[in-house]
């Protein structure tokens, strides 16, 4: 089969389909305009490696699944072997191709399937790209055992089943990309943006504790020394997996410089038996020219999903930090009172309305309301809330239970855990096996329960505590894969997708919000099953500020929750001005997380301003191109913004989170301005007091070409640490 060029939304992917390994990819990038004929056959020349004997087709000839028998010496993409040792080395013959297109949400996406056996081992491995309308590419990969029964033996002579420990579909970059971009952070203090030089060897970057984590990479990049979110060519790799997870960059001493990742499967993890077989996740790759523009393929993809959200995204009240575990009604129907002065659409009651649930030591699992807590039922706030014009929230974390709760003390066998002393435990739980007979089932009925008799909107979906040492300890429910004694994360990130979705299948209106201890799970295929992430348990707007930034290079605003809190932030103790918090608030789907009851009249009239400055927005917010301005200045200033698909508005926010070292600074460009039209430029919100006179362009606004605003830019104002104003641009 010749060279096959697939395009979309200026993307190019030049695939070489040869009868004796799995895809080639020539080229991964930028639109190559129109090959055809000759040229593609030219271009495979072109490619090809220039050496004589077996160097040929080992250096760039390499498929994405590089294999040991094609004489790939670098990390193995494919780690597979038989029980008694054998077939850990596939040959593959046979390789068939199939070139498709196929409608999606979205458009047409383009598909090629290939397939390789290895008959002596009775081994097949397979691939699946993708590249979707808005020019995101998808990939993944499969291993299937091809024997015939548990008996049989492979032609070579193997025995046993296959044990699969990695499959990692890789994808070159340029030879020029020398530098990487990944992110990293703890609890309260997520994604963080980390560069490193690309040097000689692999990068590597693990998650194991059963979800991707708080210091997960969310996105490794790699691009030219500098690249920044406007410029410099980057292309980057994603798992779309709500398990471990793994990223890799490799730069081989042979051929070219590839980003890969996968999931990380425990030993004994996927045992495949005859005729079984093992499927990776999807694995995103993104390109282009900036950050920016990396994000925009993944937020395009992500928008077209069916489980995106499509109705306007309600401003929350969420109760944690408001009341923690101290439910009393009256408290809550103030506290309601208070949200709706201020504009508040959902109203979502957090942990500690079940079971003996009054603190985190136990009744976690119980879900069934508490009669001291609650001797009414929920009926009574719920209905209090859509009274009030709101929807009605609540918050569960079903993967979870504590020790103390009649759920361990009755189903003891439903706790995962390494079979000796037990697994770590975090916030005094375990983690509850969905996957053992009938626990599924009994979060599915609690809980639809709950929603059908309370009049549920939205679901708080929580995950506080690592999976780490967990196998299980009771043969899984036969409608389900695993095996006793199996290491667990894998089966149990499937079974978390399947309830998600056999509770949305049976209330089709319900949301679901990912939070795992804040942060801890935001990715791609969590997000083809709910409509909000928790971005951090820290509402911090200081740190916040960084942690949305890098959370927003992957997923779109709509469904990144964020949260205004109180005055003296309860995880950092920092203090902050009602404006910046609500103002750094309104970049994504905002919330209230704070005791608003506490809070004065002036306060509580500001707070409101700026959540109708948010709804007077939020069509744009949570539809258009997010962008970043590279200041020149240093770091302690932020540029950000929203501008409109079609170009014909824009909104920013000027924020200060430090001192900077030169002041005043020079005018700073607004980003993503089309630069053919002219803009009205004005402050979107008051100027703070502290900036005394308004002059210039804040004091009445000014109208200039987009190529200006965009690359010369306009003055700042006297900002101080810790104040942002927001910025209004137009087309006139």
């Amino acid at each position: 089969m010749p060279l096959t060029h697939l395009r979309a939304a200026g993307t190019s992917l030049l695939l070489d389909l040869l009868e004796d390994r799995l895809p080639v990819v020539r080229h991964w990038g930028a639109d190559l305009g129109d090959l055809s004929g000759e040229a593609l056959t030219d271009v495979t020349t072109a490619s090809r490696t220039a050496l004589d004997g077996n160097a040929q087709w080992m250096a760039n000839d390499l498929p994405i699944l590089p294999l040991t028998s094609l004489g790939w010496s670098a990390r193995p993409a494919v780690a597979v072997v038989r029980e008694d040792g054998s077939g850990t080395s596939p040959h593959l013959s046979r390789v068939t191709h199939e070139v498709t297109a196929e409608e999606g949400p979205a458009g047409s996406v383009q598909v090629v399937r290939s397939s390789g056996t290895d008959e002596a081992d009775a081994i097949t491995l397979a691939t699946e790209i993708r590249l979707e309308p808005g020019g995101l590419v998808r990939v993944r990969a499969s291993v299937t055992d091809e024997r015939p029964s548990s008996d049989a033996a492979t032609p070579f002579g193997g025995h046993g089943n296959l044990l699969v420990t990695e499959l990692t579909p890789y994808l070159p970059v340029p030879d020029a990309a020398d530098e990487l971009l990944d992110m990293a952070g703890h609890h309260v203090y997520e994604r963080q943006l980390v560069r490193s030089a690309f040097t000689a060897g692999t990068h590597l970057r693990e998650s194991w504790e059963g979800r991707p984590g708080h210091d997960a990479a969310t996105w490794l990049a790699a691009g030219r020394t500098g690249f920044g979110f406007r410029t410099g060519t980057v292309h980057a790799v994603h798992p779309a997996w709500s398990g471990n997870t793994r990223y890799a960059a490799l730069n081989p001493m042979q051929g070219r410089r590839l980003l890969g990742a996968g999931e990380a499967l425990l030993p004994g993890e996927v045992v495949l038996g005859p005729g079984e077989s093992y499927e990776t996740p999807w694995i995103a790759f993104s390109w282009g020219e900036g950050l920016d523009a990396v994000s925009h393929r993944s937020h395009d993809y992500l928008r077209s999903l069916p489980a995106h959200p499509s109705t306007p995204r309600p401003v929350i009240l969420n109760t944690w930090e408001a009341v923690y575990f101290n439910h009393d009604l009256d408290k809550l129907k103030a506290l309601a009172d208070a949200a709706a002065r201020v504009g508040i659409e959902r109203f979502v009651l957090d942990d500690g309305w079940f079971g003996s649930r009054r603190d985190d030591t136990s009744g976690l699992g119980d879900w069934q309301v508490s009669k001291e807590m609650w001797p009414d039922g929920l009926e009574p706030i719920a209905s209090y809330v859509r009274g009030l014009g709101m929807e009605f929230g609540l918050w569960f974390e079903p993967e979870m239970l504590n020790l103390d709760s009649e759920l361990a003390r009755h189903h003891p066998e439903w706790v995962l855990s390494d079979g000796g002393t037990g697994t770590p435990e975090h916030r005094q739980q375990r983690v509850l096996d969905l996957n053992a007979p009938g626990a599924l089932d009994y979060l599915l009925e609690e809980m639809s329960g709950l929603v059908e008799r309370v009049g549920i909107d939205y679901i708080k979906w929580d995950h506080n505590s690592p999976a780490v040492g967990v196998s299980h300890m009771v043969e899984p429910d036969p409608r389900r894969r695993g095996r006793r004694g199996a290491s667990a994360v894998h089966e149990q990130t499937l079974a978390l997708y399947e309830l998600m979705d056999a509770l949305r299948e049976r209330h089709p209106g319900l949301e679901i919000e990912s939070c795992a201890g804040g942060g801890g799970r935001i990715d791609m295929g969590v997000l083809e099953h709910t409509q909000r992430v928790w971005t951090s348990d820290s509402i911090d707007a200081h740190d916040r500020q960084d942690i949305q930034r890098g959370t927003v290079l992957l997923i779109p605003p709509e469904v990144m929750g964020t949260h205004v809190g109180t005055a003296r932030a309860h995880t950092t103790l920092r203090d902050l001005d009602v404006s910046f918090r609500a103002g750094t608030a309104i970049w994504g789907h905002m919330g209230v997380e704070w005791d608003l009851t506490s809070a004065d009249d002036a306060t509580l009239d500001l707070l409101a301003s700026i959540i109708a400055l948010h709804k007077e927005h939020r069509d744009l917010l949570h539809s258009g191109r997010t962008v970043h301005a590279d200041t020149a200045v240093d770091d302690a200033l932020r540029i950000e913004g929203v501008v409109a698909a079609d170009g014909s508005e824009a909104l920013y926010e000027l924020a200060a989170i430090g001192q900077t070292v030169a002041w005043p600074a020079a005018p700073q460009p607004l980003p993503g301005l089309d630069p053919s039209r002219s803009y009205r430029i004005e402050l979107a919100t008051p100027a703070y007091p502290e900036l005394n006179r308004p002059a210039g362009w804040m004091a009445g606004g000014v109208t200039l070409p987009g190529a200006y605003v965009s690359t010369v830019g306009i003055g700042l104002p006297g900002l101080h640490p810790d104040h942002l104003v927001l910025v209004r641009a137009t087309a006139v």
